[in-house]
């Protein structure tokens, strides 16, 4: 089996796992309090966590993971739970993922990097939790990219799998990106029932999470004892 192909493998896993279309309805409600050039630094930071966190996985996942004492079962748990803190107002309708940005006028001349002014939604808060994780990336993508290590072994096929962690990374961002295209292009009305609907859609994922992390954890601990 060639390099190439063990690469082709791991993206097509990993974009199959992360689903373009579900996860950019995911992203709606959280992108929607921040401006269109918030929302482009939300992009790029998010391909560059994922770029990082693959490539983790690729290159040190294996003796880190048993470095921590964690497992990929622990990590999915603990994102399910993250998930469904920020999931479940938007469900029920009493509040959103992050709190909506009060404009605030800027002079032209401040500096894109100074901090957000008070009462204005900040994109940091959001991009760790809940954009990269786990909404993008979690425990199972971790594992993805731990077991194509595994197969491939040398250090040229784990060359290979870092140029489909780039290429997924681009994906996830690229995604991000358009997220707010669409959001910008939605009545409020439009807005508020697709904000009841991607709350249903990530408890449901949060759920999905929570019951696979806990069952491997069962599931190990019974194998094992």
């Amino acid at each position: 089996m060639s390099f190439k192909y063990e690469a082709l493998v791991l993206f097509l896993a990993l974009f199959a796992l992360y689903s373009p279309v579900a996860a950019l309805s995911s992203y709606l409600p959280i992108v929607r309090p921040f401006s269109h050039a918030q929302q482009l630094r939300l992009a790029l930071g998010l391909a560059g966590n994922v770029t990082v966190f693959v490539l983790l996985a690729i290159w040190v996942g294996e003796p880190l993971l048993e470095l921590l004492g964690i497992s990929t079962a622990a990590l999915t748990a603990t994102g399910g739970i993250a998930l469904i803190l920020a999931a479940v107002p938007l469900m029920r309708g009493t509040g959103a993922v992050v709190p909506a940005a009060v404009p605030v006028a800027v002079p032209a001349t401040a500096a894109t990097d100074a901090p957000a002014p008070a009462g204005q939604a900040d994109p940091r808060s959001v991009l760790f939790t809940p954009i990269t994780f786990p909404l993008t990336v979690g425990g199972t993508t971790f594992a993805f990219g731990v077991a194509a290590s595994a197969d491939a072994g040398s250090t040229v096929g784990r060359l290979w799998l870092s140029v489909a962690a780039i290429a997924y990374a681009v994906v996830t961002g690229v995604t991000l990106y358009l997220s707010g295209h669409v959001e910008r292009r939605i009545s409020a009305a439009a807005a508020a029932i697709l904000d009841r609907i991607a709350g249903i859609l990530l408890t449901s994922i949060a759920v999905v999470l929570l019951v696979n992390g806990f069952t491997d954890l069962v599931y190990a601990r019974w194998g094992t004892g």
